[in-house]
């Protein structure tokens, strides 16, 4: 039960990182209210002037609004795959296999990699 709340945590803070900036302002504020903020959907209706379903509902729509991106775009699968190639990169270049230059050169251009998918 806790691992599913902790994925559902985790996978709308993703989506909102990838594409928060492509909802309304209105949404981001709530949606940012309950995912950020952690603050209850009651809070939240009270501060909005909305009732609490009105939240859920908004809520739950961005979710899915924010899925469907990531189902056309699939940029956070891209993130994960690039993410995961760069530490491949930095595992081999410590490997004892490949001369120290060429190691320090495969680290450089992996943290480069790593720094571009995180600005």
């Amino acid at each position: 039960m806790i691992g599913q709340v902790m994925e559902k945590i985790v996978e709308q803070g993703l989506l909102y990182d990838f594409y928060g900036s492509l909802l309304t302002g209105h949404q981001q504020e709530i949606y940012e209210k309950v995912v950020y903020e952690n603050l209850s959907l009651n809070e939240i209706a009270e501060s909005a002037g909305i009732s609490k379903q009105a939240v859920h509902d908004l809520v739950r729509r961005c979710t899915l609004i924010m899925r469907g991106y990531e189902e056309k775009l699939g940029m956070i699968r891209r993130f994960g795959r690039i993410r995961k190639s760069a530490d491949k990169l930095r595992e081999f270049a410590s490997s004892e296999e490949i001369p120290r230059q060429l190691a320090q050169r495969l680290v450089r251009i992996s943290e480069e990699i790593c720094e571009d998918l995180e600005s």
